[in-house]
């Protein structure tokens, strides 16, 4: 392997930072309703923050299977929309400092990639490094955001309900950073917001939301969610609006809430995470035949399979 070091320049010089959190989600992979890109924006947008580390992405973008966009005015070029893979030093509500790497996924050098971000991990000493994203689930709108969480910090695996399932699906940088870091004796933690299926090729601003408070909750951060509850507010009710008209999406909605209603009583018969809904008048038959029905590991599969595929066709990111 080549130097990882020789992958990225410092800019300026480093701050002070204690023990930070590293937030990481890479644009390219599975993004189920713009979630991951529509919470990091959030985070840049809002909150206070300097890029410290700048990835060489001339090295690590093949761009002839992902093309940047360009500008055309009349008759000349203009406004080329580089890609980047940056580190930066954010700072939260309350002035706590965590660092975000956000940029696009690599398509070459994986290993590469991930050993020089290994470095910078020991090199600003991060107490836990923390993906998100999210993924098109079999779950109705109208419930509140589930996740699955994952990594080798079970205090923080535990306080996230989720579900779980064993599934092979293909790898992400995020995935092998995590999975390197974790081999490598560093705090891993990770959080996946499920999207709606039917929601998961357009912006769902809930599930971005969600995510940044979640990850704030579990991490100790304050973060900014605010404009993505207004936004999500407005989306649900274009959405309420087509259930209505549609009989066929109307019958789907109802059978997703009861599979969702009916994991929630599996699970102790306790709320998930503040459900409304009272789901102790349904038999235990009835339970045990709505559980049933969820997604099993190799249909969770075909649905990370049928997403990408999609995807690829209408060049989605």
């Amino acid at each position: 392997m080549q130097d990882p070091q020789q992958l990225y320049t410092v800019e300026g010089d480093l701050p002070e930072l204690d023990r930070p959190v590293l937030v990481y989600g890479l644009a390219g992979f599975i993004d189920a309703g713009r979630a991951t890109r529509r919470a990091q924006g959030e985070l840049l947008d809002e909150l206070e923050h300097r890029v410290l580390v700048r990835f060489d992405a001339d090295q690590l973008i093949d761009y002839r299977s992902w093309r940047p966009q360009i500008g055309f005015d009349r008759d000349h070029y203009m406004e080329y929309q580089t890609p980047t893979i940056e580190l930066s030093a954010v700072w939260d509500t309350d002035g706590t400092p965590f660092l975000l790497l956000s940029g696009r996924e690599p398509d070459v050098q994986w290993e590469r990639f991930v050993a020089a971000v290994e470095q910078l991990v020991r090199r600003f000493d991060v107490g836990l490094s923390v993906e998100m994203h999210a993924v098109p689930m079999s779950v109705p709108h109208t419930r509140p955001v589930s996740f699955t969480s994952h990594g080798n910090r079970a205090d923080l695996v535990a306080a996230v309900r989720s579900w779980k399932h064993s599934v092979v699906i293909p790898a992400s940088v995020g995935a092998l950073l995590e999975y390197r870091l974790g081999a490598a004796g560093h705090d891993t933690f990770g959080l996946a917001a499920h999207v709606p299926h039917y929601l998961a090729e357009g912006e769902y601003p809930l599930a971005a939301a969600a995510l940044l408070e979640t990850l704030g909750g579990t991490c100790g951060l304050s973060l900014p969610s605010e404009s993505l509850r207004e936004l999500a507010d407005g989306a649900r009710t274009q959405i309420d609006e087509q259930v209505v008209q549609s009989d066929e999406l109307g019958t789907m909605v109802g059978l997703l809430e009861q599979q969702y209603d009916a994991w929630v009583r599996a699970e102790a018969r306790q709320t998930l995470l503040g459900v409304d809904g009272d789901v102790d008048d349904m038999t235990d038959e009835a339970v045990d035949d709505l559980a049933r029905d969820l997604p099993t590991a190799d249909e969770l599969a075909r649905e990370f399979e049928q997403f990408l595929a999609e995807r690829d066709k209408s060049g989605e990111d």
